[in-house]
């Protein structure tokens, strides 16, 4: 490998980039994997685990809206550092207040950095995954650079550009901007959803969250002991969209929600870093510390937060992605939603609260 420029403690280039010496007489387009989030990292993981075996080429573009345990989850899927990194803040883009700064870094340094970025000139497809800002940004400057653009875990919708918030805006925006050349649709009803847009369709039957947890079950992970989940049974809890904590009366009451049924059973309460910033703002952690059936954790990585899933009673979440996990493992999860953009365990092992007492209860 050549390396140019600075190269920071952790081995990564902050532009310019890190770049290979290695050739491939293949005809093959560069495949320029863009991604931002801890959630977009577990879900391509295996397209870039794949392209390994089959010694494709492809580039890791790193926009750091998430920093905390990314680099343990690389090493636990097996895939090398990113070969660039845009937007470096020193930590995660854990409040709205920073959200939009780091926004203009990456747009700033990936549009003055093109060249670097993407140094095969268009001759290249950039992948973008998802809802959450990286997708959007990514696709941008892929398309600035002339690149053509696929979306993986396209056509989801929730119709409701209120639930969730950002994200299904996002998605939409990706779409109607014209900013995605081919759609990676993850089941018939996703493929419909995209109909009406310019672009190549492929139905996938199933997301690539489920190839995910494969290689998570099949790997190594940490013992119970290590774990630090309770001996006796327990339900999981994973809360984190904005929509649920930006907002001290929706906090309120998920608390009121999660104390309650911490009466019937012991609750592991797994605090993604926006989430325990949320809690201390709005003064919830001190009432969550008090109860003694409640366990704070920090977020897992990947693996060990698979394998206290899997042990778990049940799961209690706004996460879209742990609604899919529990689908694909057959495990009851109540979703603290008005409306998902999924339809993956729907009436099976998925419920929608609708924060309704009696569906809850």
């Amino acid at each position: 490998m050549q390396r140019r420029a600075m190269v920071t403690a952790d081995g990564v280039d902050r532009i310019p980039v890190e770049e290979s010496s290695e050739k491939t007489d293949e005809v093959f387009r560069v495949i320029h994997f863009i991604l931002g989030t801890r959630a977009q990292l577990i879900k391509t993981a295996p397209l870039m685990v794949e392209c390994r075996k089959r010694m494709l080429p492809y580039r890791f573009i790193y926009l750091a809206q998430h920093k905390a345990t990314i680099y343990e989850m690389l090493k636990a899927f097996g895939i090398r550092k990113p070969h660039i990194v845009l937007g470096d803040c020193g930590t995660d883009i854990s409040k709205s207040s920073t959200l939009l700064g780091w926004m203009v870094r990456v747009l700033y340094q990936g549009l003055k950095h093109s060249r670097k970025l993407f140094p095969d000139g268009s001759d290249g497809i950039a992948v973008v995954h998802g809802d959450a800002l990286p997708a959007l940004l990514g696709a941008i400057l892929a398309r600035i650079a002339g690149l053509k653009v696929a979306h993986v875990e396209a056509g989801l919708r929730s119709f409701n550009y209120l639930h969730p918030f950002p994200e299904e805006l996002i998605r939409v925006m990706l779409w109607k901007m014209g900013l995605v050349d081919i759609y990676f649709c993850p089941n018939e009803w996703a493929l419909g959803n995209v109909k009406e847009y310019r672009g190549e369709k492929h139905n996938t039957l199933h997301n690539t969250l489920l190839d995910s947890l494969r290689l998570a079950l099949n790997g190594s992970g940490s013992t119970v002991q290590e774990l630090g989940i309770p001996e006796e049974k327990y339900a999981l809890v994973s809360i984190h969209r904005f929509e649920t904590i930006s907002r001290q009366d929706k906090m309120e009451e998920v608390i009121d929600i999660i104390v309650r049924m911490s009466k019937r059973i012991s609750v592991v309460f797994v605090l993604h870093p926006p989430t325990k910033v949320a809690l201390e703002s709005h003064g919830f952690l001190d009432r969550l510390s008090s109860e003694p059936r409640i366990h704070l954790r920090p977020r897992y990585k990947y693996h060990d937060f698979v394998n206290i899933l899997y042990r778990s009673e049940f799961v209690v979440t706004d996460g879209g992605s742990n609604q899919e996990e529990c689908y694909y493992l057959g495990h009851p999860c109540l979703l603290l939603r008005h409306a998902t953009e999924r339809i993956e365990g729907l009436g099976k092992n998925v419920i929608i609260s609708k924060f309704d007492p009696v569906i809850i209860n």
